[in-house]
C-alpha cells in the first residue's frame, strides 16, 4: 500500500482535507474534515488486519451516544432504526461497538466516502428533533414494561370495554392479575397530562377499583396548574423514565406481590 496512492483516493473521492498521521505498524489516524454537531472531529483509523485494510471508528460512534443515553436505549425504537439503516446502506459492520468497513480492492476513497457518511447519519441519533425524541419515549417505557411484567399480566393502551366500547377513555398501562388493577400512564406533556386526568377521574366516577403511578418524560416540562390538578387523583408519580428505572421496577414489583 502507498501512502501517497491512498491519499491521491481520499483526495479524489471525498476531500483535498483528508491526510494520514501514521501512529505505529499498519495504522494511520484518518485526519479529515468532518465534525460532529457539538465541533469534535470524527474519529477514524485505517489499520491492517491480517491481509486485508479496514477503517475503524474504534467504538467511538456510540461512546459518544453513550453520554446522551444509556447503552440499552441506542438500540431501542427511532434510535435503532437509524442507525440500521446507516449501516446497511453504507455496508459498514458493528463489531461488538467498533464500527468498520473493509477497503475491496484498494478502494479507499469509496471506503471512506461511505464510512463517513456512515458516522455522521448515526451521530445524528442524539440531535433528534424535541418531536422525534418524544416519538422513543412510549417505547422506551412499553420495554421497561416488559421487563418487569410478564405478557400474560399486562395490557397496553387499555380501556373498559364495557362502559367505554368505542375507547375514549384509555390508559397507557393496565397491570392485572392483582386485587386492585395497576394503572400506569406514560405522559410527555401538559396535553398528555391533562388527559390523564380526565381518564381516572371517569374511572373513579365508574368505580372501578385501582392503584396509579405516572412516569413522566421530563416532569419539569409540565405547567404548575396541570401537574397540580392531576397530582389529585395519581397516587404516586416519578418525574422521569430514565432516572428512575430502578425504583419504578421496585415500585411495580412491590404492587404485583400485593
Amino acid at each position: 500500500m502507498s501512502i501517497n496512492h491512498v491519499e491521491q483516493d481520499f483526495h479524489k473521492k471525498v476531500s483535498s482535507k483528508v491526510y494520514l498521521v501514521s501512529e505505529g505498524t499498519n495504522r494511520f489516524r484518518v485526519s479529515t474534515p468532518f465534525r460532529f454537531t457539538d465541533g469534535d472531529h470524527i474519529v477514524i483509523v485505517l489499520k491492517k488486519e491480517g491481509a486485508n485494510w479496514i477503517l475503524s471508528d474504534e467504538a467511538h460512534t456510540y461512546m459518544r451516544l453513550s453520554y446522551d443515553f444509556e447503552e440499552k436505549q441506542i438500540y431501542e425504537g427511532e434510535r435503532q432504526k437509524i442507525i440500521s439503516n446507516a449501516l446497511s446502506v453504507n455496508q459498514v459492520e458493528d463489531r461488538d461497538g467498533e464500527l468498520i468497513i473493509s477497503i475491496p480492492e484498494q478502494q479507499y476513497g469509496d471506503a471512506l466516502y461511505s464510512f463517513v457518511q456512515a458516522l455522521m447519519r448515526i451521530s445524528d441519533v442524539s440531535y433528534l428533533s424535541r418531536e422525534r425524541v418524544r416519538s422513543t419515549f412510549k417505547e422506551d417505557f412499553r420495554a421497561l414494561v416488559c421487563e418487569i411484567v410478564p405478557q400474560e399480566r399486562v395490557d397496553f393502551d387499555w380501556n373498559d370495554s364495557e362502559r367505554d366500547p368505542q375507547g375514549n377513555y384509555v390508559v397507557d398501562c393496565r397491570i392485572n392479575s392483582i386485587p386492585r388493577p395497576l394503572f400506569v400512564q406514560a405522559l410527555a406533556n401538559n396535553a398528555s397530562t391533562s388527559d390523564a386526568t380526565i381518564v381516572l377521574l371517569k374511572f373513579e366516577k365508574w368505580g372501578i377499583p385501582f392503584n396509579s403511578i405516572a412516569i413522566f418524560e421530563d416532569q419539569e416540562t409540565i405547567s404548575r396548574k396541570t401537574l397540580a390538578r392531576y397530582s389529585d387523583v395519581c397516587e404516586n408519580q416519578f418525574s422521569n423514565l430514565a432516572g428512575n428505572k430502578d425504583r419504578i421496577k421496585r415500585y411495580i414489583q412491590g404492587k404485583m406481590e400485593i
